[in-house]
């Protein structure tokens, strides 16, 4: 449950130790919190504003991402294509005609006010499906950005390495891609496909479901309908036979609670528990609103810890009860034993059997080394004595057999671009050598495994939003995924 004593949020700017992690947008001169909205007044935080103590270098506030990461110059034409000649589509622009006979120029007006309405039927569909259509006559977004021809990764300056090592390289992706960068986004693996929804570029969030092949390296913009999500980023995304479960997440100044339910199936959305449903009609205790926290699926059962819910960390344990389908989804908070875990959020989670592993986080002073257990039988918590500490938050963590990958992230000082291995075994990081160009220092990325590759999406730097996506290919490590008969020790 959350600590009685309220500590600095995430997202506030009393940072204490902790060095600037903007999760918002180019670096302002002024020190801020994590997490702050630059284009939101007031506090737009992840947990309320305080005074800042922090005294913090960072760039200029005017430095926005180059190239086209920036939606401003996504909107230009229906044919309007980016520096890597990427095609944008769902954007209309007015189309000039010549001059005509008076009856001619009669009947074609009638034709145009004919289309007019039927586009005007189009945009308001897709506003439904995608909540960003014009107003007023306005240039709409891009639905998405299309690539024809897939850009062959090639690098001068990386070296030839063995065929055994792991070997980092960028993906050669093409199709319907996003039209923006991507952060604090999820991603959710079905078969090859790797389904990505919401995160945030910028300026605002967004609603957007995006498929990405993994064998084919294609992007895909599906049609999907129904209850459709509000923008959201840094919720979470659990995959429970071919429905996504989402829960949490927020935009701005807002937090959510609601759980939202994607049936890859039929691409129709569910939203089977909402925070507009009155108090005294609700069949279960909600969870307080956050975001920034994770999810593990165990015995048919969601388990929740921690986040940031506006004004507080929060290390609370919560679980949500699938069992009698979606029409009686149950809350449940669950008292846990031994000493747990700081509030933190922007930490990672992985169901290991039946332990829980939680990977760092941050309260919004201190950026966390640690690594704690939490056996979803006993429900008894335990800490991992390391003999080497990384401090990381915003990183991510997937498991690879009996290890967890974990890339990139925060350190508190600065992002990171290393892969560290942690043994699940001996309950210890390891060193690996592996080659290519791996991607740049990040946080707020996601990352997935399919076929003996790790894939990672998207990205922040604490100045620019990547789009971009990478693989690392196990090569000799092929074998990792296929050790599955290990278990951790912890009570």
């Amino acid at each position: 449950m959350p600590s009685s004593h309220p500590s600095p949020g995430l997202d506030s700017p009393r940072m204490g130790t902790l060095s600037e992690v903007p999760e918002e947008g180019p670096l302002t001169p002024s020190s801020r919190s994590p997490y702050f909205h630059h284009s939101v007044t007031g506090s737009a935080t992840t947990f309320k504003a305080a005074t800042s103590t922090t005294s913090l270098a960072s760039a200029s506030s005017s430095r926005t991402p180059s190239g086209t990461r920036t939606p401003a110059n996504l909107v230009r034409s229906a044919t309007a294509r980016s520096a890597s000649g990427d095609t944008l589509s769902g954007v209309t622009t007015p189309r000039k005609h010549r001059s005509r006979s008076p009856a001619a120029a009669k009947e074609k007006e009638r034709d145009k006010d004919k289309a007019r309405e039927e586009r005007g039927q189009s945009g308001r569909d897709r506003e439904g499906r995608n909540g960003k259509a014009a107003e007023n006559g306005a240039a709409q977004q891009p639905t998405h950005r299309t690539r024809n021809t897939p850009h062959l990764p090639h690098s001068k300056d990386v070296e030839l390495a063995p065929a055994t090592l792991m070997h980092w390289s960028r993906a050669p992706v093409f199709g319907q891609m996003p039209p923006r960068g991507l952060r604090a986004h999820s991603v959710t693996l079905i078969d090859n496909m790797a389904w990505l929804f919401g995160g945030c570029d910028e300026r605002s969030c967004w609603r957007d479901v995006f498929l990405f092949n993994t064998e084919t390296m294609q992007w895909t913009h599906p049609n999907v309908e129904g209850d459709i999500p509000k923008p959201c980023r840094a919720h979470t995304a659990t995959l429970v036979d071919r429905k996504i479960y989402v829960f949490g997440g927020g935009e701005s100044a807002d937090y959510y609670n609601d759980v939202y339910v994607l049936d890859t199936v039929m691409r129709h959305w569910y939203h089977p528990l909402s925070s507009n449903t009155p108090e005294d009609q609700r069949t279960c205790v909600f969870p307080p609103p956050r975001r920034a926290h994770t999810s593990v699926l165990f015995k048919n059962k969601l388990w929740i810890f921690g986040g940031g819910n506006g004004s507080m960390a929060l290390n609370d344990v919560w679980t949500l009860d699938l069992s009698g389908g979606l029409e009686r989804l149950r809350w449940e908070q669950v008292e846990t034993r031994g000493k747990k875990p700081s509030p933190r959020g922007y930490h990672t989670a992985n169901l290991i059997g039946n332990v829980m592993v939680i990977v760092g986080g941050s309260d919004g002073r201190e950026c966390f080394s640690d690594i704690w257990c939490l056996n979803l039988e006993t429900l008894l918590w335990s800490l991992v004595k390391l003999g080497e500490n990384h401090k990381r938050l915003s990183h991510t963590a997937t498991q690879v057999g009996s290890y967890l990958f974990i890339s990139g992230g925060h350190d508190g000082r600065d992002y990171m671009q290393d892969l560290l291995l942690f043994n699940l075994v001996s309950l210890q990081y390891e060193p690996r050598q592996v080659a290519g160009k791996p991607p740049s220092a990040r946080g707020y990325h996601a990352a997935c495994l399919a076929d003996s590759r790790l894939f990672v999406f998207g990205g922040f730097n604490g100045i620019e939003v990547f789009d971009d996506v990478h693989v690392l290919d196990l090569a000799g490590a092929a074998y990792l995924p296929q050790v599955t008969s290990f278990h951790i020790d912890v009570e």
